[in-house]
């Protein structure tokens, strides 16, 4: 692994206004991905790679990732073969929900999920995710505070409308279903910790 790749992708990413997760963020879920050292991860929205790059950096895991700008998905292929890790990522071009439902038809399984994807999309996406969540397995879901925008729905507009309340949805969804424990963090634009619990402690 080439740390120093990670930094240069950090760089050109910022550089050409490509979204990448902010360093709170980042150091929380790598804290997590050190203590749970997962074997298999999910990552929805691969960017650039920088993510993806990062976890790789800090666990033995695999990850599967998905990109459905095919622009940013060659920059993120590159990016990879650069910091010499091909042989441990697969990524995946495609629309998140066809790639989620071939996934679970092939039922696979995934200990560590990063929910980073397209944000109105996330309350649509969770159904299968839970599907491909092993036992113990966590969700990392960024972005959910839409730039306060979940918290003052009075200062959305039309544009936004949808996808404010589709965030609204994921986020009441999971901090009310009694087989989740979730955690919600003001910390930069928010993040939710989502962990399935055993199935002996399941409703």
């Amino acid at each position: 692994m080439d740390l120093n790749c990670i930094q240069q992708i950090k760089l050109k990413a910022k550089e050409n206004f490509v979204p990448i997760v902010r360093d709170e963020t980042l150091n929380a879920m790598l804290g997590i991905l050190k203590e749970k050292q997962p074997t298999r991860i999910l990552e929805i929205g691969t960017a650039v790679g920088y993510s993806a790059l990062n976890m790789l950096a800090v666990c033995n895991a695999d990850v599967v990732t998905i990109e459905k700008n095919e622009q940013r998905f060659e920059e993120a292929c590159n990016n990879f073969a650069e910091a010499g890790c091909t042989g441990r990522i697969k990524p995946i071009l495609g629309d998140a929900i066809e790639v989620l439902e071939t996934l679970v038809k092939g039922s696979e399984r995934f200990d560590f999920v990063f929910l980073d994807g397209p944000k109105g999309q996330y309350i649509k996406y969770l159904p299968f995710i839970l599907k491909l969540l092993t036992e113990n397995g966590v969700i990392f879901a960024d972005n959910v505070g839409l730039l306060g925008l979940v918290a003052d729905s009075g200062k959305v507009n039309h544009k936004n409308r949808t996808m404010v309340r589709n965030m609204q949805q994921f986020l009441q969804q999971v901090t009310t279903d009694v087989n989740l424990e979730t955690q919600v963090f003001d910390v930069d634009d928010g993040y939710a910790i989502i962990k399935l619990k055993q199935k002996n402690d399941r409703k």
